[in-house]
């Protein structure tokens, strides 16, 4: 069994303290992850202030190549990656098999955008003064990031910072700590100089709190939950900060909606990836017009849904990640039966799978706004169907949540879609698409107010984000 290890300064290290990792199709350890320390989260600080300066002076154009040969080792390595990904993780081998691709996509597009960043000059009262800005890096960047996509969503921090100048302190989720591992070394074997990107592994409270909080960081990213993201936010206060939070949908389908086509998007965003997708459905209003021919739908795609190990060829949905949310799921869609949701499909465990975090696709009817289900991120493979009569009660029940991360709506009247995809406080709205429709240089984050986060990633944005405008004046006689 191999011992998984930190990489501080361009050195593979291990920590005296030892985790397991565990497979959620089995239950089995698969590895030793290092438990790491706050001295050790603090000599990953250390290397990479020690080595920032150099790195911001290195030419946009080196930089740029290093990323398209981060790109090109992922590419060589995507199936050898994607399988740790679904052994840890627990996604489909095609579904990790995407994410990969997808995560070589991200360093080649900081690598094009990178050299189209600009400054600019600006008119100055005082005719004698020449006024100019320029972008530079802000110095030492906290990475924290999530388990549900654990090569793709480091990527929208790492090749950003890579490409603009920063160093980066990078603490992964526990549970997928191996694939944060994989990652690196292809990073690694692109020729990075030590001390750009350190990976530290351990416990969030411990080492995430670290480097977040440290006052040798300058900026933090995150994804994650909201609650943590709280957490930071506070940890971290003062510093410019990146923060990509939860969301709870919803998805609003009205009478003149193509049901087929809005079922299909629903079922889409609520059951890939197992649900753990921060974009998910979360939650359906649906016209009362057409709720039951849409619920139909919905059941009959639920049920081909082919749940099992994430390993074997066929299989479309893999187990949850890990217990603490297998049991949140569990206690929703039980809580929504009880108080008078109607079950129709899904909603049991299946330990003949492999262990107890095989959750089956579940839809209900009949949810009402006050449920858990309703009010809260579920993060599972669940459907719940709330009904609305007008347009007036559709609005009240979208506003009517904390979040406001993705919206999809589903209408042939354009006029309406926008009037809702306006008046929603969240940060993206798909008129006849999935709520997780995105894409690499795209905006993406919450609305403002909400507990969907702060900032938006996607393309320039991101790089924008990680970079400060330094305004230079030059006094001439």
């Amino acid at each position: 069994m191999e011992n998984w290890q930190n990489y501080i300064g361009g050195q593979w290290v291990s920590e005296p303290e030892t985790m397991p990792a565990i497979s959620p199709a089995n239950g089995e350890t698969i590895g030793m992850l290092p438990k790491s320390s706050r001295e050790t989260a603090q000599r990953a600080i250390a290397a990479a202030r020690a080595t920032q300066g150099s790195w911001a002076a290195t030419s946009v154009w080196k930089r740029a190549e290093i990323c398209e040969a981060v790109a090109t080792k992922l590419d060589e390595r995507r199936n050898e990656i994607a399988r740790v990904v679904s052994l840890e993780q627990g996604k489909p081998l095609a579904e990790a098999i995407a994410e990969v691709t997808k995560a070589a996509s991200g360093f080649r597009l900081a690598a094009s955008l990178v050299m189209q960043m600009r400054g600019a000059t600006m008119p100055a009262e005082d005719p004698r003064k020449l006024v100019m800005t320029i972008r530079q890096p802000r110095g030492v960047y906290a990475v924290v990031t999530p388990w549900n996509f654990p090569v793709n969503i480091p990527v929208e921090y790492l090749a950003p910072g890579i490409a603009t100048g920063n160093a980066i302190v990078w603490v992964p989720a526990p549970t997928t700590s191996m694939c944060a591992v994989m990652l690196m070394r292809a990073i690694e074997d692109a020729g990075l100089p030590p001390g750009v990107v350190n990976l530290v592994i351990g416990e969030g409270a411990t080492v995430g709190d670290e480097i977040v909080s440290h006052p040798d960081t300058n900026g933090i990213g995150f994804t994650g939950s909201a609650l943590t993201g709280r957490r930071i936010a506070e940890r971290g206060a003062g510093k410019p900060m990146l923060l990509e939070l939860g969301g709870n949908g919803p998805v609003i389908v009205f009478e003149d909606a193509m049901v087929d086509r809005a079922a299909e998007a629903a079922a889409r965003g609520a059951f890939l990836n197992a649900g753990q997708v921060c974009a998910a459905t979360g939650r359906v209003l649906a016209h009362r017009d057409i709720a039951d021919t849409f619920a139909r739908r919905v059941v009959e795609i639920a049920r081909d849904v082919k749940l099992g190990d994430p390993l074997h060829q066929g299989t479309t949905m893999g187990p949850l990640n890990n217990p603490k949310l297998a049991q949140k799921v569990r206690e929703q869609v039980d809580e929504a039966v009880a108080s008078g949701a109607k079950l129709l499909a899904g909603g049991k465990v299946r330990p003949d799978l492999g262990s107890d975090l095989f959750f089956e696709p579940t839809v209900l009817s009949g949810v009402t706004r006050s449920m858990r289900i309703n009010r809260e991120e579920t993060f599972g493979p669940v459907v719940p169907i709330l009904t609305f009569d007008s347009e007036a009660e559709a609005l009240d029940l979208a506003l009517d949540s904390e979040y406001g991360l993705s919206v999809g709506v589903f209408t042939e009247n354009m006029a309406r879609a926008l009037s809702f995809a306006e008046r929603i406080p969240a940060g993206i709205v798909n008129v006849n698409g999935a709520s997780n429709y995105w894409e690499l240089h795209l905006p993406f984050g919450g609305g403002s107010g909400t507990k969907s986060g702060l900032g938006r990633l996607g393309g320039m944005l991101t790089l924008e984000a990680m970079t400060e405008i330094k305004m230079i004046s030059i006094h001439r006689e």
